[in-house]
């Protein structure tokens, strides 16, 4: 039998550890002000006599070890038909928008804080407003030379695939889109953190490479209208919640990094409750996902070559509804991609991304026959050129071309009716972007 954490454990966890560290934080700010009365009581006033005999950082330490970094990024996307991030189809749109401040404070030699708050204009659902995208506390229980065990704990990134860690920073994505079938941005809130505990070990050896473990309990966060509609549909008025999750991933790299492997792992989980207008008669139920990601890359000093698996299973349960209860499936997902870089400014991409959303049904004749609606939704694949010019180290310009054949990626929320939907469409974009 399967043991599960409910919300009232894993509540009282975080409960538990918030007091930890507000107990912690109590405790440094006692311990700092007896370390300065009694330098004042020395005669040193707040200055250390012998600072590097001492763990404590003192106000000027906690300046110097903070680094503050921000990034905003501008994108004009057109595409033939279809809506990507605003009124595309209709000659264009500036509707593509990130602005991001990030910190990170490092008050001991084993204690890291990183936060980092993002204005993120993206379709109807993103208008702008500030979020937190992560916050977290990083403590190194154990290290030596090559090895170290940690654990961290608040609004964490997502480690699944190659890129979701880094996804948030225009300058650290091989693209201006990610590939869709993996990196899906009508749910990008979901998918890019989560209110996590998280542990990680990490080593290395010159002769066999560096491995790297993450698992975390974590608390999805699903309180956004393109989540509620990308898995229960537009008719449905009530509110997703979020339940105990699991996440986690295996990555090696050779000692030289030409290739890298990874395994990654989720199981999530939500709640439905049923809104008093809701146009069926439903009962509280719940979602499970739960996909397997397989990643690999092979890197030169010219060329990257990365590629990405995804099986994707899904499962609805207790909606006492025949149409949401027979939803338990497999989607498949599936990318590969080269770099090429031509000098340090000048680099160009190629990429085919395939998403099937039931791998059972691939050109989504079967859904098409069952729903009317058109077959097209349930796949999409995307054959994508781009081309990046470092202007600067801290200007970014970049270009790209997809030719696309379905729909399945596309945001609800911005093309709410599946029939005004184009099957084979073309999206065009570019991108200034800029970093200090």
């Amino acid at each position: 039998m399967c043991y599960r954490l409910n919300s009232r454990q894993l509540f009282s966890i975080i409960a538990l550890l918030k007091a930890l560290t507000i107990l912690s934080a109590f405790m440094l700010s006692m311990h700092t002000s007896s370390v300065f009365a009694q330098e004042k009581t020395n005669g040193t006033g707040l200055g250390n006599e012998n600072p590097e005999s001492s763990t404590w950082f003192t106000a000027k330490n906690l300046l110097d070890n903070l680094q503050i970094q921000g990034f905003a990024s501008q994108a004009f996307i057109a595409t033939s038909d279809n809506d990507v991030f605003g009124n595309t189809d209709e000659g264009g749109s500036f509707g593509f928008t990130e602005l991001g401040l990030n910190a990170l404070l490092r008050p001991l030699p084993r204690l890291q804080l990183s936060g980092q708050m993002l204005s993120r204009r993206a379709g109807k659902d993103n208008n702008g407003t500030p979020r937190l995208d992560f916050a977290f506390f990083d403590y190194t229980i154990y290290s030596h030379e090559t090895n170290q065990f940690g654990i961290r704990f608040g609004r964490l990134k997502n480690p699944f695939g190659f890129y979701n860690d880094t996804r948030d920073v225009p300058f650290t994505r091989p693209s201006i889109l990610l590939p869709q079938s993996i990196y899906f941005d009508r749910t990008r809130n979901v998918g890019l953190s989560a209110d996590s505990i998280q542990f990680y070990g990490e080593t290395s050896n010159a002769k066999w490479g560096d491995f790297t473990v993450q698992f975390g309990i974590t608390r999805p966060i699903v309180d956004d209208r393109d989540t509620e509609i990308s898995l229960l549909g537009p008719n449905l008025t009530g509110n997703l919640s979020p339940d105990v999750s699991l996440i986690g991933r295996g990555l090696y790299e050779t000692p030289n990094k030409r290739f890298r492997f990874a395994v990654s792992g989720v199981w999530f989980n939500a709640n439905y409750k049923p809104g008093v207008n809701d146009p069926i008669s439903v009962s509280p139920g719940s979602i499970q996902f739960s996909p397997i990601y397989i990643s690999a890359q092979y890197n030169t000093e010219r060329w990257s070559l990365t590629s990405e698996y995804a099986l994707r299973k899904f499962r609805y349960s207790n909606f006492e509804d025949s149409r949401l209860d027979s939803q338990d499936f497999f989607g498949e997902s599936f990318y590969f991609q080269g770099e090429y870089r031509f000098s340090h400014k000048w680099e160009a991409l190629i990429r085919y991304d395939m998403l099937f959303t039931d791998r059972s049904d691939r050109d989504g004749s079967e859904f098409a026959a069952a729903t009317k609606i058109p077959a097209h939704t349930r796949f999409a694949k995307d054959l994508t050129v781009g081309l990046r010019w470092n202007i600067t180290p801290r200007i970014m310009a970049r270009l790209e071309y997809h030719r696309i054949n379905g729909t399945a990626w596309l945001a609800p929320l911005d093309n709410p009716d599946a029939f005004d939907t184009t099957k084979n469409w073309n999206l065009f974009a570019a991108q200034l972007s800029f970093r200090f």
